[in-house]
């Protein structure tokens, strides 16, 4: 069974991805509007800083190879499971359009990027979901991509770590989005079953069923410095418990104080964090 869950996985791996300095030099001409001080910014420069607004230090989000790229050692990354596409199989109306657009404006075929690397030479799998498309929601593809890195590192051996982001469940798949949740769940279980390491790095935004599954079942899970990390929404909140809540509610530094974050990490320092965890829990030793 191994050998051909194993080869299976095989025809569905990739090419390396782009390194930082191939990005770089791929967005000279491009330029993002910071949406804390409405700086103009070349994304050349940005990606130099950590995509940082070097003038009021606000996060810009970041698509999953971006991620990848300014995280993991060069050309150590490779991607997997791109061939999985998402597609509008209950005819909802409207969603093959907003589908087709996001598949455009991201050059993905879905909300989520999944793959191995290594950082400082300790190899992982990983799963990035992206905000750009249709807020990361999850949908099958989603659901069926984290789960296959999942069940991949449990074969390999290998840690996870999970980069979330997500608006919930995708409305446009019914119940099937729902079931993503205990789906990628049971992977989550499995991979720990085995012994084997899950962090996850909240960042902004992670709500819905994606806060209330996979996310928050990290053994480690760190936070982008001022992430909205929720399930509901604050108004539903507040008219379903009648009270008033505090300014900083479901932001990453609420969750911390009160016990369910680990840790913030600038993201300038995330790499070398990463590093010393993997390091501390490593089977086979790395590089560094």
């Amino acid at each position: 069974m191994a050998n051909i869950f194993t080869s299976f996985l095989k025809n569905l791996t990739g090419q390396p991805q782009p390194d930082i300095e191939s990005l770089v030099k791929s967005t000279e001409n491009v330029t993002l509007v910071c949406k804390g001080c409405n700086s103009e910014n070349s994304k050349h420069q940005l990606l130099r800083n950590n995509m940082i607004c070097p003038q009021c230090g606000k996060y810009f989000r970041l698509g999953g190879k971006e991620r990848i790229a300014l995280l993991c050692d060069k050309k150590s990354n490779t991607d997997m499971f791109d061939n999985f596409e998402s597609v509008d199989f209950l005819e909802f109306p409207g969603y093959a359009e907003k589908l087709e657009k996001s598949k455009k404006s991201t050059n993905e075929k879905d909300a989520v990027v999944c793959g191995t690397a290594k950082i400082n030479g300790y190899e992982f799998a990983y799963f990035v979901m992206d905000s750009r498309f249709m807020m990361a929601s999850m949908g099958s593809v989603l659901g069926e991509k984290i789960t296959s890195i999942f069940e991949y590192a449990t074969e390999k051996s290998l840690p996870v770590i999970g980069f979330t982001a997500s608006g919930g469940a995708r409305m446009q798949e019914g119940i099937v989005s729902l079931m993503q949740m205990a789906k990628v769940s049971g992977a989550v279980k499995r991979h720990s079953n085995a012994g084997n390491l899950y962090i996850t790095v909240l960042t902004d935004p992670t709500t819905g069923g994606c806060t209330a599954s996979f996310a928050m079942q990290g053994d480690i899970i760190l936070a982008e410095p001022k992430a909205l990390v929720g399930f509901a929404g604050r108004r539903v909140v507040e008219q379903t418990t009648k009270s008033k809540l505090p300014d900083n509610f479901q932001s990453a530094e609420f969750l911390l104080e009160h016990g369910f974050v680990d840790s913030i990490v600038q993201r300038e320092k995330l790499r070398d964090t990463l590093s010393n965890i993997l390091s501390i829990h490593s089977k086979k030793g790395g590089e560094a």
